[in-house]
């Protein structure tokens, strides 16, 4: 087959019907493979995954903003308060005072917004600060 039969048709419409369009000739790279014509997009491969690219650097701002007034750990110090202690899973230890936040067993993973400390309040060593919010996780 020439390249002149895939542009021109080879039978004449019939009478009162519309011509369809001549094929789309497809062009061949050199190494043998079909490429698309320009005004349609390349097909996504059977096989291969679409990936992204090495980043090309270091994010402007943080990917993972959290804020910094909550901490997460276990109460090493409990009871009804007002003084609890806690230790988050890094090791830092926080000294809370929060009264009327309720009865927290030893042992018991909570997650406490915390506020600025009452300097007329001392709970014990560890980073003293108020309990805004507390409750037990799971």
């Amino acid at each position: 087959m020439s390249d002149d039969d895939l542009t021109t048709p080879s039978t004449p419409p019939a009478s009162g019907a519309a011509a369809s369009p001549p094929p789309t000739r497809s062009a061949v790279a050199p190494s043998g493979t079909p490429v698309p014509p320009a005004d349609r997009p390349t097909p996504l491969s059977a096989t291969d995954l679409p990936t992204l690219g090495p980043a090309t650097g270091l994010p402007k701002k943080p990917t993972d903003d959290r804020p910094t007034n909550v901490v997460a750990g276990r109460i090493n110090r409990g009871g009804s308060g007002p003084c609890y202690g806690l230790v988050t899973d890094d090791g830092r230890q926080y000294a809370l005072h929060g009264p009327g936040m309720g009865n927290f067993v030893v042992g018991t993973t909570v997650l406490v917004t915390i506020g600025p400390a009452d300097p007329a309040h001392d709970c014990g060593p560890g980073d003293a600060a108020s309990i805004v919010r507390i409750s037990p996780v799971g």
